[in-house]
């Protein structure tokens, strides 16, 4: 990347777009795979936990991560202005503007991480009081979610990182970090859930230790090759540190982060409906469940359905990079291209995906638990949301397209209303009110997928995007 031309086709990459999203996408998707092996891994090793803790543990898990995703998630948004602004100024060819945004992003989520920290560690309980009257739930979800915050920096600082380096188009940055991070998750979950090699048996709570271990890992080695790239792009010049920057990278982030939070607060007020069920089915046999039935399924369709979420998120991504470096380099048509060949990819190869997860839903769901509660009430929900499969990528992809074109806020706007007028109330109307249970509940999630998909394809083909300025 030292010539003219090598930097022209790094940056524009010509042919078939279809090569290109693949080229930058399966780097991501393999990364993002392995990266959910972090939660995915929890489920696998709750399920051989004495019952009813395995269960209780597997039900616990969902709103846990709905938390981390809260305080961590949200302050990791700043990925969205940080792969915007440096895919923009990379095809410009502005290096050391490019790394001037890496500079201000990474040093926003150091102070802003240390103080989100603590905010979510000093309101914890009374947020976990809200989310679950069940105490055996609420006590997992107590001590997994306070390791679990101790990686808040980690977690933010890794995702601006990689928003660096997905901007620039070397995306395999994260794979080799995400690869090298989940291999010791595994290990120290392992360790610290059944207290092997010499560590204590700590249930549930050891994959909180485990996890937030593994994410510092994960950042350290994000951290040695952004200082192999420092003289190219200069991030560690005292003189890049702006604050107009850092709103910049903001104005662009902070929408995103909104989105999260509404994503997060709406799928935990979804899961409490399903605790809800559990709570019901306590009364009417008396006493409380020693078994949280329908958050454990939930929690085990949601682990299943990660897998294929968090692939989507890798083609999305690729594609906001090469929406981004398209506009900066004042090409929109193609920008546009990208966008629509990556819809094709999308409900081409999730399409097969959600069709396998429908057709071997027992198969899946037995694998993830072994309660036969947990699996009777489980296939239905995960058949349908096979069946949406195709129809989630479509959401996911164009939204991740409009924050590489640097239009978060739209993205951000339609979650709220579709997340809060939609999934929110349609779960609770017809999971309790039509008394559909747990089949209506993950109805409405494919509902709001379809209106999701819908506003999407819409604001994506309106194509005013392409007319932003950054």
């Amino acid at each position: 990347m030292t010539t003219s031309a090598g930097l022209a086709t790094h940056v524009l990459p010509g042919g078939s777009p279809y090569k290109a999203i693949l080229r930058l996408a399966m780097p991501t998707v393999i990364a993002m795979l392995s990266q959910s092996v972090v939660n995915e891994v929890d489920v696998l090793f709750f399920a051989h936990l004495p019952y009813p803790e395995s269960s209780n543990a597997q039900g616990a898990l969902l709103p846990s991560l709905l938390l981390v995703w809260l305080f961590g998630g949200s302050l990791s948004a700043v990925s969205v202005g940080t792969q915007a602004l440096v895919a923009r100024r990379y095809a410009e060819r502005n290096y050391a503007s490019a790394g001037a945004v890496l500079a201000n992003a990474a040093w926003f989520t150091l102070i802003a991480g240390a103080i989100v920290t603590v905010i979510g560690i000093v309101s914890l309980p009374f947020i976990v009081r809200i989310m679950t009257a069940v105490p055996e739930k609420a006590e997992i979800m107590l001590s997994y979610t306070r390791w679990r915050l101790f990686g808040v920096i980690s977690m933010a600082m890794t995702m601006a990182i990689k928003a660096f380096f997905d901007g620039i188009g070397k995306t395999y940055v994260h794979l080799v970090s995400a690869l090298i991070m989940n291999a010791f998750n595994i290990l120290f979950c392992w360790m610290f859930i059944f207290g092997h090699f010499g560590m204590p048996r700590m249930g549930a709570q050891g994959a909180g230790v485990g996890a937030v271990t593994a994410t510092w890992i994960g950042l350290a080695i994000m951290i040695y090759y952004g200082w192999a790239d420092r003289a190219e792009f200069q991030p560690l010049r005292w003189a890049n540190i702006s604050k107009k920057l850092t709103w910049d990278i903001l104005k662009l982030s902070i929408p995103g982060g909104a989105a999260i939070i509404a994503m997060g607060l709406g799928f935990g007020l979804f899961q409490m409906a399903a605790d809800h069920l559990d709570a019901v089915a306590g009364l009417v046999n008396g006493s409380a469940p020693d078994e949280a039935v329908n958050s454990a399924a939930t929690t085990d369709i949601v682990a299943i359905l990660k897998l294929t979420f968090t692939a989507c998120i890798g083609f999305g991504t690729a594609t906001a990079t090469l929406v981004g470096q398209s506009l900066g380099a004042k090409r929109p048509d193609e920008a546009q291209k990208y966008g629509w060949a990556s819809v094709r990819l999308g409900l081409v190869l999730f399409g097969i995906v959600g069709l396998c997860e429908a057709l071997f839903a027992p198969q899946l769901v037995a694998f993830i638990t072994h309660s036969e509660a947990v699996r009777a009430v489980a296939i239905q929900p995960m058949r349908v949301m096979g069946l949406a499969t195709p129809i989630i990528a479509v959401a996911m992809i164009l939204s991740e397209a409009l924050f590489g074109a640097g239009n978060p806020k739209f993205v951000a706007g339609a979650q709220l209303v579709l997340v809060f007028c939609f999934l929110v109330p349609g779960a609770y109307v017809l999971g309790i009110v039509f008394q559909l249970g747990l089949n209506g509940i993950w109805l409405s999630a494919a509902v709001y997928s379809v209106l999701a998909a819908i506003t999407m394809t819409w604001k994506f083909r309106q194509g005013a995007w392409k007319r932003i300025k950054l």
